[in-house]
C-alpha cells in the first residue's frame, strides 16, 4: 500500500513540474521571435500578406508551429523555421505573441 501512494505521490509531481516546464515564457519567446519579424512585424501586426500573430492564443500559435513543422500545413519558409524549435521554443513564442495586443 505504501508502494502505491508513493508511486502515485510521484506520478503527480511529475506530472506537475512537466506541466510548469510546458507552459510558454514570453520573455524567452521574443527573443525566439526575433525571425518572425520580417514577414510578422516587429510586434506581430503583421505585413500583408502575412498574417498578424499579435494577440492570437497560444494553442492556436503552437497548433499552426507545429502543423508546418510536421508538413501539414504547407508553407517551406515556415517550415525551415518551425523544424528549427523545440516544442518548449514553440510554447514560448506562443506566449510572447499572445502576450502582445492586435491592432
Amino acid at each position: 500500500m505504501k508502494r502505491l501512494l508513493l508511486t502515485a505521490t510521484l506520478c503527480g509531481l511529475f506530472g506537475v513540474f512537466g506541466a510548469a516546464h510546458a507552459a510558454g515564457d514570453a520573455q524567452a519567446g521574443k527573443a525566439k521571435a526575433a525571425t518572425c519579424a520580417g514577414c510578422h512585424g516587429a510586434n506581430g501586426e503583421g505585413k500583408k500578406p502575412y498574417p498578424a500573430l499579435a494577440g492570437k492564443s497560444e494553442s492556436e500559435i503552437v497548433q499552426a508551429l507545429q502543423d508546418y513543422k510536421s508538413g501539414k500545413r504547407a508553407n517551406p519558409i515556415m517550415k525551415s523555421f518551425a523544424t528549427s524549435l523545440s516544442d518548449q521554443d514553440m510554447a514560448n513564442v506562443a506566449a510572447y505573441y499572445a502576450s502582445l495586443k492586435a491592432k
